[in-house]
């Protein structure tokens, strides 16, 4: 999978990846388990965003608290 990082802010770790590259129940995995390797890493949410999209709607997020990545209902 390759990702691609942008140093935008020092507060943020923004990057990209192209969903097309996660083909089946493997690219799935190995998409929650970065975000969970990350999250667990900072010890803070990973969120996930469409391109362009909004933090605040986010589709898919590490969460620190249950210690899984889920599909949330409301922002991290």
């Amino acid at each position: 999978m390759l990702v691609i990082f942008r140093l935008m802010a020092a507060e943020e770790i923004d990057f990209d990846i192209d969903l097309r590259e996660l083909q089946g129940q493997a690219g799935v995995d190995t998409l929650c388990g970065f975000l969970t390797d990350i999250g667990r890493a900072l010890g803070k949410p990973v969120l996930m965003t469409p391109e362009g999209g909004s933090q605040a709607h986010p589709v898919l997020g590490f969460d620190p608290a249950h210690d899984r990545v889920v599909l949330p209902a409301a922002p991290l």
